[in-house]
């Protein structure tokens, strides 16, 4: 039993696809069965479990031979990123009393960082586990490709993408899920001892050819347009957002280039999907 977290996200969902078509009995942890009704009926065992529910995620995790762990997205945390801890905390205690035999978590990019940003609460998460017994490995992604489907409207009715990303002829680090999904999925089903540290990239984008690849997929003009750095925090704040800081430092990260790979003794994976890939797909589901 192979035993999953996010299966109604875009990671979660290619990983169970990508695990089921190998042959593998899967179990997924939702908050509710209704959202993954779908998979219920393609075989999937659905456990129901809150994030930071420590007794709710032991039950889930016992009996697994591999446990995928994805932490909920919060780009909008309180100061110290409690909601983080609080769930770390409880997988924490629940990895420890169910003892799956391997455990694959989906890291980031600059988990490394000692700049505070957003993505600090996954440096958090690989702190916390570095002592588990159980052989662990940490899956430090690039730049999801998936963002720029969230361009795909502003690329179609006016041609000009925002870009927070800048200066736009600076390359980013980029992958697409389907690709983190089919690594995770090999090393969910592999052996091995202790602790490692995974970097995965499929292509590295600057914003231009970005807007270049929406030209060649739409047949028509597409550049970026600059988001001025003085003008996040209020962008950020009328969008909803409490606290834009971690957001903003983030992005600071992607531009200022201190959000990166560590190298050293890291594993380096690279992916095979092409951001274009990415993008027709999405467009075709559009149609």
């Amino acid at each position: 039993m192979i035993t999953i977290m996010g299966i109604t996200g875009q990671v979660g969902s290619a990983l169970a696809g990508e695990l089921l078509a190998a042959g593998q009995n899967v179990r997924a942890i939702v908050r509710n069965t209704a959202k993954a009704a779908a998979w219920e009926k393609k075989g999937v065992e659905l456990a129901v479990a809150d994030a930071a529910d420590a007794g709710a995620l032991t039950t889930a995790f016992s009996g697994s031979d591999a446990v995928f762990i994805l932490l909920p997205p919060n780009f909008d945390p309180t100061p110290g990123f409690p909601e983080s801890r609080a769930i770390i905390a409880a997988l924490h205690t629940a990895l420890l009393a169910a003892r799956p035999k391997r455990i694959v978590c989906l890291s980031t990019i600059g988990a490394q960082a000692t700049q505070e940003n957003l993505l600090n609460q996954l440096q958090i998460m690989e702190k916390a586990f570095s002592d588990l017994p159980m052989p662990t490995a940490f899956i430090r992604a690039a730049w999801f490709m998936e963002n720029a489907i969230w361009d795909i409207d502003p690329a179609v009715t006016s041609g000009i993408i925002p870009s927070f990303l800048q200066p736009l002829d600076k390359a980013v680090p980029m992958i697409a899920t389907a690709d983190i999904a089919r690594h995770a999925a090999r090393l969910l089903q592999e052996d091995w001892n202790g602790q490692r540290i995974i970097e995965l990239e499929g292509a590295r984008l600057t914003p231009n050819q970005i807007a270049a690849s929406f030209s060649r997929l739409l047949g028509k003009p597409v550049q970026m347009q600059v988001i001025p750095r003085a003008d996040w925090k209020d962008l950020f704040t009328s969008q909803g957002m409490s606290n834009p800081l971690p957001r903003m430092q983030m992005l600071d990260g992607f531009n200022e280039g201190w959000i990166c790979f560590e190298g050293g003794a890291a594993e380096q994976l690279t992916g095979t999907t092409s951001f274009e890939d990415v993008i027709a797909e999405k467009l075709r589901s559009m149609a």
